[in-house]
């Protein structure tokens, strides 16, 4: 397809993607009383080319992700209902409530929290993206978006809002290291979306809400909280052939092709740079420095 095609959406669907693996995300237990539904970076599918964790996460206070470093990739959170604090070693603090997104490259190193910053349960997601060997170690960064400036677009009972890549002729601001697609679709009750993706892109689907029809409108309804994978081809087909809302996300990029060798929150190519991050991490070093004397503002509040 040409660049211009692309963009108008006048692209029409040769090859639709099948799908090609599914899952149901079931909840567990993460950080402190948090319950995530964890789809990417489980037993079955430990990586996905680039994506090395997603999770659909439910959280009520006092229970968080408190004081936690990373290094080697990029988090991408997106608020579905409540609000949540970040705070890190670097100064940068901020709240994200429903609709909004940050995409946080933590590159050579980064200590922060996660945190409920409102009453009642907080939900999102949170999505990991591995960064190329070049990138690993590139300084912090930070994109934040509220859900106002989030691009949307809408056509034929379809609904999009654009948080990376492009769809219905609208582009999201947002710069990926990782070449990446991330829509959030919603298909009123009768309609029917084709959706571009690069051939040669890894691309998965994960259901949130009501049922939908993927690859093959011949294909059975599924339903939220499932991830399906998607086979080879040039974009997605779906049909919300119920009288409900249909609401996935449809996430897409490029494979870096490399080896991934993780240690929790480290992600990196060889088990000598993991060893290499944890003497770094413990040491206070090489991107950790400023770990040593910091404690964030929601750890602090729980002292005695």
């Amino acid at each position: 397809m040409t660049q211009q095609e692309f963009v108008n959406n006048n692209y029409k669907i040769k090859e639709p993607r099948l799908v090609a693996r599914k899952f149901l995300a079931k909840p567990q237990h993460e950080g402190v009383g948090a319950v995530v539904r964890r789809s990417i970076g489980r037993f079955e599918l430990k990586y996905f080319d680039p994506f090395l964790v997603l999770d659909e996460f439910s959280v009520t206070a006092p229970a968080g992700f408190p004081d936690h470093p990373h290094r080697g990739f990029e988090t991408v959170t997106y608020m579905l209902q409540g609000a949540v604090t970040h705070e890190d070693f670097e100064g940068h603090k901020g709240t994200i409530e429903a609709g909004d997104l940050q995409w946080m490259t933590a590159g050579r190193g980064i200590v922060h929290s996660e945190m409920p910053a409102s009453q009642g349960t907080q939900k999102g997601l949170q999505l990991w993206i591995n960064l190329a060997s070049q990138n690993k170690m590139v300084e912090p960064r930070y994109q934040e978006i509220l859900s106002k400036d989030i691009a949307e677009a809408m056509k034929d009972g379809v609904k999009v809002r654009v948080i990376a890549g492009e769809a219905l002729g609208t582009k999201s601001p947002i710069y990926t290291r990782t070449p990446t697609m991330y829509l959030d679709f919603i298909l009123k009750p009768g309609s029917h979306l084709q959706q571009p993706i690069p051939k040669s892109w890894n691309a998965f689907v994960y259901v949130l809400e009501g049922e939908g029809i993927f690859g093959n409108q011949k294909s059975q309804p599924i339903s939220s909280h499932h991830i399906l994978l998607l086979g080879y081809g040039d974009g997605l087909e779906a049909w919300n052939k119920s009288s409900k809302q249909l609401r996935f996300i449809l996430v897409g990029g490029e494979p870096l092709g490399e080896p991934v060798v993780q240690f929790g929150p480290f992600v990196m190519n060889t088990q000598e740079e993991i060893d290499q991050t944890i003497d770094d991490f413990e040491n206070y070093a090489n991107g950790f420095e400023k770990a040593r004397h910091w404690r964030s503002q929601s750890a602090l509040s729980l002292d005695y």
